[in-house]
Order: C-alpha cells, then sequence, then structure tokens
C-alpha cells in the first residue's frame, strides 16, 4: 500500500471517529467499517444539522458488518436537522439492514422514492418526521422489510402498497392522513402480528376476511375510524390470534357489546374509549383472559358491575370520564381481585371509598362524590404507588401510613388535622404531595427533608402556619412548590442573604400569607427557570411492562391552576419550558431584585399588594415568554420601562396603585391594556389614560438634559454592578427530570400513542 494511500485511510478512520463521538456510538465498531463506508456516512452526517445529537449515549450510531464491512444499522432519532434529499449518502449504503430515523427534525418533504433501493432493510422507521404526500411504491421494493413504521407524519392518499412485504411482522401507519379503505389483504399477511392504522382518514368499509381465512394478528388498532355506520364487533370473530383490539373512536354497534356476541376469547387488552356508549358491555363477561380494559368517556352510567373484577386475569381498568354512580353487590369481591391498576376518574360515584384489591398500585377516583373518613384498610396495601382522591367530599384526618406512595393526591377535600409526618425512611418515595383546598392545621412536616425525590409540593388554601421552609433548598428535585392562601410568616430571604437556592424550582407560590422584609439583589439566581430549555414535563412517566401493550405508555402529569389578577391561566399540566412566581398579597418591602430578569422561562409574575419600592427592574424586558405581569398596589416609584413595551406575548399587565411617572410606553401589548391597568398613578401620563403628556398641567415626559444625563449615568453603573453578580453565579444553573414507573397502558386525559 502506498504511503498516500494509507494516509488517506487514516484521515477516513478519524473523520468516522469523529463521527461514532458526535452520535455517540461504540469506538469498537470502527474496526469493522469499511474506508468506502466511512466516507459515505461522513457525508451523510454533512448533510445535516447534527446539534440535537446526543453525545454522550450509544443509543444512536452506526455499525459494520465484521466481515464485509459494509453499514448493516443505523439508528440516529432525535438528531438531525434540514431536509432528507433524494441525492443523500443515505442511498448508498445498499446493504443496510436496519434504519432508524425517527423523531428527527427534518423539513416537510416528501419521503424520497430512493429508499426503494435499500432492499436489504428488514427494519424501517421513519416516524415523527414532517413527511406529507403519497408514500412512494418503490416501498414495495423492501421485501425483506418485517417491520416498518411510517406512524407521526402527514402522509395522505390510500394506505401504501406492501402486498409484496410477505415477511411483515409489524406495520405501523398510526396517526397520518390516509384514506380509503382497508383491504382484507391486509389481515391476512402470512406473518403480520402487530397492525397500527389508527389516526387516520380511513372512512370505507372494513373487508375482514370470512372464518374460513387465518390471521395472525395479535394487536390491531383501529381506532378513530371514520365509519358511517356503526361496527359489529363480530366482524372479528375469525381472529383468532388476537391478544390487542383498540377500537376507540369508533361508532359500535350497541346490540353486539351484548354477552350473545362474540368477539375472540384470546383477547387480552379492549380498548373502547369514545365510543358513545351508554351501557356497560356485557360481552367482556366472556373474555376470561383479559387484562385490560377501557372503556373510558363514553357515556355509562349506573353501577359499575360486580362480575367485572371476578375475571380472573383482570389487572388493569379504565372506566374514567362516564356517569358511574356506584358498585354493583358486595364490595368483598374487588377486595380480592388480581387488579392492579384501576381508573375512576370524572364519574359521580357517591358512599364511603371501597376497600381497594390487595394487589392495588394505582388507584385514581379523582371527581367524584365519595365522603367519610380515608378507610384504614389502605394501610395494608403496601404495593399503592399513586393515590388520588382530589375533588370528592372526604373528611376527617390524612392517614399516617401513606409514606410508601409517590405520589399522593388529597386536593379540595374537607381533611382536617395536620398533615403526618411520616418521611422518616431516609429513602421515602415521595415524588408529589397536593394537599390543597383542605382545613389542614399544624406546620409543614419536617421529614420532608428525606423525600430526596419530592418535586411537587402543594399546600395551598389551608391553616397551616409555619415559617418559608429553607430547608427544603436542599431537595435536589424539588421543581414547584406552593404554599399560597396559608398563615405562614417571616421573612422569605435566606439568613446570609444570598439567592433563595432551589435550583431546580420552576414554581413558586406563596401569595396571601404573612411574609415580611426585602428581598436581596441577587435572590433569583440559579433557578432551573434561568434556562429556556427546560424541555421536561412536570409527571410520572408509567411503562406497562407486558410486550403486547408495548404500544402504549402513560405519562401521569402534575395538574395546576394558575391564577392571576385579571388573568386566569389554568393549566391541565406543569407546562414545559415554563415558570411562574405569585408573591402577592404579603408584607414584602424594598427593591425589586433585578435578578428576576434572569428567569427567561418566566411566563407569569405576580407581585402586587405588597410594600415594594424603587423602580420598576429593567430587567423585566428579557423574560421573552412573559404573558402576565402585575406589580399592582406596591410603593413603585420612576417611570415604566419602554422594555415592557417589546414583550410581544404580554397579555395582562397591572401598574396601578404606585408611584408611578411618565408616558406610559407605546407597544402592541400594553397600548391594549384597559385604563385601570395604569390607574392611581398621579403622575402617569399617555395612552390609554386621557392624560397628554404634551398638556400644560402634564408631567414631563423627558427631564432636563444635565438631570436625564445623571440618572443614565446611575443606570449604568448599576447594569455594570450587576453584570458582575451574573458572572459570579450563571453558571450555576441546572437542568434535568426523568422520571420511570411501571403501569398500564392508559395515559390520564390523553389519549394513548404507539411507539
Amino acid at each position: 500500500m502506498s504511503k498516500s494511500l494509507m494516509r488517506l485511510n487514516i484521515l477516513l478512520m478519524l473523520l468516522l471517529l469523529s463521527c461514532f463521538f458526535t452520535f455517540g456510538d461504540l469506538i469498537a465498531d470502527l474496526v469493522a467499517c469499511g474506508p468506502n463506508q466511512m466516507q459515505a456516512f461522513t457525508q451523510f452526517k454533512n448533510e445535516f444539522d447534527t446539534h440535537s445529537c446526543n453525545h454522550t449515549g450509544s443509543f444512536n450510531g452506526v455499525w459494520c458488518d465484521n466481515s464485509t464491512g459494509a453499514v448493516t444499522k443505523i439508528r440516529l432519532s432525535a438528531c438531525l436537522s434540514r431536509t432528507l434529499k433524494s441525492n443523500s449518502s443515505l442511498f448508498q449504503f445498499h446493504h443496510l439492514r436496519y434504519l432508524s430515523l425517527s423523531h428527527n427534525n427534518f423539513n416537510p418533504s416528501s419521503l424520497p422514492y430512493e429508499f426503494g433501493n435499500l432492499n436489504k432493510l428488514e427494519y424501517l422507521s421513519v416516524a415523527s418526521n414532517s413527511f406529507f404526500g403519497q408514500v412512494p411504491s418503490t416501498i414495495n421494493n423492501l421485501t425483506q422489510l418485517t417491520k416498518l413504521r411510517l406512524a407521526f407524519n402527514d402522509f395522505t392518499s390510500f394506505l401504501p402498497l406492501v402486498q409484496n412485504l410477505t415477511k411483515l411482522s409489524m406495520l405501523n401507519l398510526y396517526c397520518n392522513h390516509f384514506s380509503g379503505t382497508i383491504p382484507s389483504s391486509l389481515f391476512t399477511m402470512p406473518f403480520l402480528s402487530y397492525l397500527y392504522l389508527g389516526f387516520n382518514n380511513l372512512n370505507g368499509s372494513i373487508e375482514v376476511p370470512n372464518s374460513s381465512s387465518s390471521s395472525n394478528l395479535k394487536t390491531l388498532d383501529l381506532s378513530f375510524l371514520k365509519t358511517s355506520y356503526p361496527i359489529d364487533l363480530t366482524l372479528f370473530s375469525s381472529f383468532k390470534s388476537l391478544l390487542v383490539l383498540d377500537l376507540s373512536g369508533v361508532w359500535i354497534s350497541q346490540a353486539s357489546l351484548s354477552s350473545d356476541s362474540y368477539i375472540p376469547t384470546t383477547l387480552e387488552a379492549l380498548r373502547l374509549k369514545y365510543c358513545n356508549i351508554s351501557d356497560f358491555p356485557n360481552i367482556i363477561k366472556t373474555l376470561r383472559n383479559l387484562e385490560y380494559i377501557t372503556v373510558s368517556h363514553n357515556r355509562i352510567s349506573g353501577k359499575i358491575p360486580e362480575w367485572l373484577w371476578s375475571l380472573p386475569r383482570l389487572n388493569a381498568v379504565s372506566i374514567d370520564d362516564n356517569f358511574f354512580t356506584g358498585f354493583q353487590g358486595s364490595l368483598e369481591v374487588l377486595v380480592n381481585s388480581s387488579v392492579q391498576i384501576l381508573n375512576l376518574d370524572s364519574n359521580s360515584i357517591e358512599g364511603a371509598l371501597p376497600h381497594l384489591p390487595l394487589s392495588i398500585n394505582y388507584f385514581d377516583a379523582e371527581n367524584n362524590r365519595f365522603k367519610g373518613d380515608i378507610p384504614l384498610s389502605i394501610c395494608k396495601r403496601s404495593s399503592l404507588v399513586l393515590l388520588n382522591l382530589n375533588y370528592n367530599n372526604l373528611t376527617g384526618p390524612i392517614p399516617p401510613c401513606l409514606s410508601n406512595l409517590s405520589i399522593l393526591k388529597l386536593r379540595k377535600n374537607n381533611l382536617e388535622g395536620r398533615i403526618p409526618d411520616m418521611y422518616y425512611s431516609v429513602d421515602a418515595s415521595l415524588r408529589s404531595l397536593d394537599v390543597g383546598y383542605n382545613h389542614l392545621t399544624g406546620k409543614l412536616p419536617r421529614s420532608l427533608l428525606n423525600c430526596s425525590t419530592l418535586q411537587y409540593l402543594n399546600v395551598e388554601h389551608n391553616k397551616i402556619k409555619d415559617t418559608f421552609p429553607f430547608s427544603l433548598k436542599t431537595l435536589p428535585e424539588l421543581q414547584v412548590l406552593i404554599l399560597g392562601s396559608n398563615k405562614f410568616y417571616g421573612p422569605i430571604s435566606p439568613p446570609n442573604q444570598g439567592p433563595l437556592g432551589f435550583p431546580q424550582l420552576r414554581i413558586l407560590d406563596i401569595a396571601d400569607n404573612k411574609f415580611t422584609g426585602s428581598l436581596p439583589a441577587n435572590f433569583f439566581i440559579n433557578w432551573k427557570a434561568s434556562s429556556l430549555t427546560m424541555n421536561e414535563d412536570l409527571g410520572l412517566y408509567m411503562v406497562y411492562e407486558k410486550v403486547i401493550y408495548e404500544v402504549y405508555y402513560l405519562t401521569y402529569l402534575e395538574t395546576i391552576d394558575i391564577q392571576y389578577k385579571g388573568l386566569s391561566m389554568k393549566q391541565k399540566r406543569v407546562l414545559t419550558s415554563s415558570a411562574t412566581i405569585d408573591f402577592s398579597g404579603n408584607r414584602l418591602e424594598g427593591e425589586i431584585p433585578e435578578s428576576i430578569g434572569f428567569l427567561k422561562a418566566l411566563i407569569a409574575l405576580n407581585l402586587s399588594n405588597n410594600a415594594f419600592t424603587g423602580h420598576i427592574p429593567l430587567s423585566l424586558a428579557n423574560p421573552m415568554k412573559l404573558e402576565s405581569l402585575d406589580l399592582s398596589s406596591n410603593q413603585l416609584s420612576g417611570t415604566i420601562p419602554n422594555g415592557l413595551g417589546t414583550l410581544s406575548f404580554l397579555a395582562y399587565l397591572n401598574v396601578s396603585h404606585n408611584q408611578l411617572i411618565g408616558e406610559i410606553p407605546q407597544g402592541t401589548q400594553i397600548t391594549g391594556q384597559p385604563k385601570s391597568s395604569f390607574g392611581e398613578n398621579a403622575g402617569l401620563c399617555g395612552f390609554p389614560l386621557e392624560e397628554s403628556c404634551f398638556g400644560t398641567n402634564a408631567p414631563l415626559t423627558h427631564q432636563p438634559k444635565e438631570e436625564e444625563e445623571e440618572e443614565e449615568d446611575e443606570e449604568e453603573e448599576q447594569v455594570l454592578n450587576w453584570k458582575g453578580v451574573a458572572i459570579g453565579y450563571g453558571l450555576g444553573m441546572l437542568l434535568g427530570l426523568a422520571i420511570a414507573q411501571v403501569i398500564a397502558s392508559y395515559k390520564p386525559g390523553a389519549d394513548p400513542q404507539p411507539r
């Protein structure tokens, strides 16, 4: 080999080495890759912006055959940006057997026809991209495919031709815009076990095979099929191997839901959400292998049938968002059932809480009419992870035996007494505690310090009398702290007058208490909200382990109602990339810290009804996502910063009842505010107030030149000093929240999606 050729090979290996580090793959695979394949992969990488790639993980990467040196596997998910073009170097990898390009940020485009040239592919996923138009007919050339995932795109026209793909075991076309009928040939493909057609515009008839034809389907998802007539469940009687059937959002014949009808008794999971069903499906009684059933979001009334709990393998039941009023027969059957997941959310169930199954690990009975005490029998449910009893009429104390729970929700009941000091274990698993809107007294439990995984704490609207819980700043994951409308008192500034701490905090509500004192200039330094890239919803991510449910996931997201004067911001979940602060209705004084401007993710700030003095901070123009700003009823002086007029998302502004002067800044969001937002400031003028800044009695818009220059010098010095503070603390920003817990295959408040 010549020196120049050797030098070229070394250079190519170095180039590929950089690719492997970029995509986080194993270096050991480099040895197997041939030089021409290295060069082709480098060219492919350079076609895209790869800044979003995971630089440390090993999920993404490229793999080569040990004997031939050819690239056989590429997996680049949530990694690539720009357009995937038809002349891409990707299509040079003719030996590819596995290709996953899901969840990338491709520019909207059609799927290149050249995919059909990769005829050795056994696995292809382009799910969750921005591909549109027809699926190219060349896909039918990929005769070795066993799994094809085209889900979560914008593909249109009829279902793609796959008659040549006789080796397919999985076809996922979920959540596109396919239309027309479903050909019966799909149901009889020799190896097809998993078929996902849900959330499309399929509006024709279902052509199912007759009883003499065999179907190997184990999972069939036809959710939200747009038929003009009711579907008879007996259509699926010939599917002898079917384990999972999803007909959510489909118009189903009520007669076919009776016990006289027939559907495969092999079924282990049946989903009938949003089907407009009025009676409980008695056909379920015949499904002795059933493990998971959901009839959520229907209009079923009456009592939950007693026979349901007698199904021998039943594991998860979701019957939320109906009109159930109670339980039929003896509840002893429920206690001895095999149910682990029970969701009764948003019904009209009355009476005392039932004694839960001994096997229970998830119980959600939010928004019902349960009354009486929380039964002490719940103390014997050692596997219970989540207990949600929000929005009921429960009374009495909180049982002091719930320390093993990860999520405890008791919001808006009539509970009394103290919050039990029950978290003595150093590895307490508590992630979320919400006891807001009750009649609780005493102090915050000091044992909360042992809850190192605590992320969400809400005790609002009770009668708790305590000082600010500075000690909780040691909890590494605490993101939401809501203490509003209690009897808290004393300062909220740390004893050392430094930053508040709580580096992961994104929501802090201490409104309507008796907090006093001033806030140091660096009070808001190092919060999680300093970053614009907070990209995690606060909640519990749960995946059901069993293989047949692998296409479903559940994310339990925290709920919160953010109320600001003049603007209601009700959130059904704690939003990504957002932060809120409410200090209103206290006795805080001194200047508003300039460090508030570091909270770039701030969407709502309420400091009203305090005794703040000094100027409105210029840094308040920095949180570009700010939607609500209430500084009313303080003692603020000076002018309104012009920068507030540049906040394009500012929907609500109130600076009334202060001592502000000068002209109101003119900007689209400010000029749209009512007069009352600026009232009771004797020195303010300009639109929307009637006082003109050019009248003889109006305050001057501009100070005399000499005074103006002095103020500018003072302002510049203040900004420079603040930059020094920023440098000292800016490196402390933290990111990160990831939660996992095994649970069943449904998603409260939203539809589960295939993965």
